[in-house]
């Protein structure tokens, strides 16, 4: 069911909280990295500093590390418990979504959380559109320079099956907000737009074509993969990586 968040008073967005609190954490960089220490902490803590309850929360994929709902409850609870009305889009380790089973999530969980998928919220005159999206992550070959020579060409075109999959999503989306009357868009995506190989896609087309004014997007954590993508002003509109330990776990604001 759409919802209609008129009449709050902020939009902020972040991405890729993992949590835990009932499921095995393997992730090195999140067991041994400073800048993942006691963030769940750091984090609520920066929520409650800076959000109101009449504030919008966009949580832009991978919330839990929990294979399933069950492993998720205590993560549900702790995200229930930040200010602010929480909006949830896919990730890529959300192992506990279905995307064909989104309407059942909301059944579940709404009021206190919605999960977005295949459809738009209402902000204001905005349509709020989201997905998980893909791009390409490799394996690439490098020469002794680390200088790429070539990619493993049959893990490329599944990825471009997803990529192509995600992108009807969207098309979709935008389409039906449109036909209901909406003309500024915000997109939500959980993997970026581009690979770091690639200064287009899909996804920054698709964005120039519903004249998004912000692409939100997540995945790229860890030092090494912050400047995977797009970052600022390119071709009218503005790209955001959202990731919390980029954020260093404070949301950035999307919209007043």
């Amino acid at each position: 069911m759409q919802r209609n968040y008129n009449g709050c008073m902020s939009l902020y967005a972040i991405g890729d909280l993992h949590l835990h609190y009932q499921s095995a954490l393997k992730a090195q960089a999140q067991l041994h990295d400073p800048l993942w220490k006691d963030h769940e902490e750091r984090f609520k803590r920066n929520c409650e500093n800076l959000l109101s309850d009449e504030d919008v929360l966009v949580l832009v994929g991978d919330h839990s590390w929990g294979r399933d709902l069950s492993e998720c409850e205590k993560d549900f609870q702790y995200i229930r418990e930040l200010p602010g009305k929480k909006i949830l889009t896919r990730g890529n380790h959300d192992m506990f979504w279905d995307a064909r089973k989104t309407k059942k999530l909301n059944e579940q969980f709404q009021p206190e959380l919605n999960f977005l998928q295949d459809g738009y919220e209402v902000y204001g005159e905005y349509a709020l559109i989201a997905s998980k999206g893909y791009c390409f992550e490799g394996p690439y070959y490098l020469d002794q320079k680390g200088r790429i020579i070539g990619w493993d060409e049959e893990k490329e075109k599944h990825a471009e099956k997803l990529v192509n999959r995600e992108a009807q999503r969207l098309t979709r989306s935008f389409q039906a907000a449109r036909a209901d009357g909406y003309e500024k868009f915000i997109l939500f995506l959980h993997y970026p737009p581009t690979s770091f190989i690639e200064t287009d896609s899909v996804f920054t087309q698709l964005a120039e074509t519903y004249d998004v004014e912000q692409v939100i997007y997540a995945h790229c954590h860890g030092k090494q993969r912050f400047h995977d993508s797009i970052q600022g002003e390119y071709r009218g509109r503005t790209y955001h990586l959202a990731s919390g330990d980029f954020l260093n776990w404070v949301p950035i604001k999307v919209l007043d």
